[in-house]
């Protein structure tokens, strides 16, 4: 199967991933096939997590910027936590938040609000903008009643504008800008 091809599949966890993958090249696996792939997989994965990894343009910067005016930072991430801990500390980003909570670490992962409300500490006492690049963060947000804001080059595999997010970003720089619009009608 062409890496390219494989793009689409990314955002759905690894399980789909496999899946996906295995029937674009016509080979359907059966569930215990499939729990093995996805076993050695994951381990695979966790041996160098961050290989091909990077932030994307803008990230550190932006997060730099949020911490230093005081946001309260956190990761909502249906990735085991597992193995979005150990990512953030290889790409040296854990410093910038305040929890990163993974699918193994929540009874409720998203598009449930119990996942965010875990990642951010509270239910939904304070103001909280969920930022993502997909379905499950767009409808995470909307059951915590929460903003969203999502970036155009994420992993979705829907269209970004069909996903109903409050704002739609095509730089993950403009995010401050997005915060101060989404505040201003939170306290409105």
């Amino acid at each position: 199967c062409d890496r390219s091809a494989l793009r689409p599949f990314i955002g759905l966890g690894s399980r789909a991933l496999i899946t996906l993958s295995y029937e674009a090249s016509n080979i359907v696996l059966s569930e215990r096939r499939l729990d093995a792939v996805q076993k050695h997989f994951l381990e695979l994965y966790a041996e160098d997590i961050a290989q091909k990894s990077l932030p994307y343009p803008g990230v550190i910067d932006t997060l730099t910027l949020l911490k230093r005016g005081g946001a309260s930072l956190s990761v909502c991430t249906n990735k085991p936590g597992y193995l979005a801990r150990p990512l953030m500390d290889a790409l040296d980003m854990t410093h910038f938040f305040d929890r990163i909570i993974g699918s193994d670490d929540t009874a409720q992962k998203k598009p449930a609000a119990g996942h965010i409300f875990h990642a951010v500490g509270h239910r939904g006492t304070r103001p909280i903008i969920m930022v993502g690049d997909s379905a499950p963060d767009v409808n995470a947000a909307k059951a915590a009643k929460a903003a969203s804001v999502i970036v155009s080059y994420g992993y979705s595999p829907a269209p970004v504008e069909t996903l109903g997010a409050d704002i739609i970003l095509r730089n993950f720089r403009e995010i401050p800008s997005a915060i101060k619009t989404l505040a201003g009608r939170i306290s409105a």
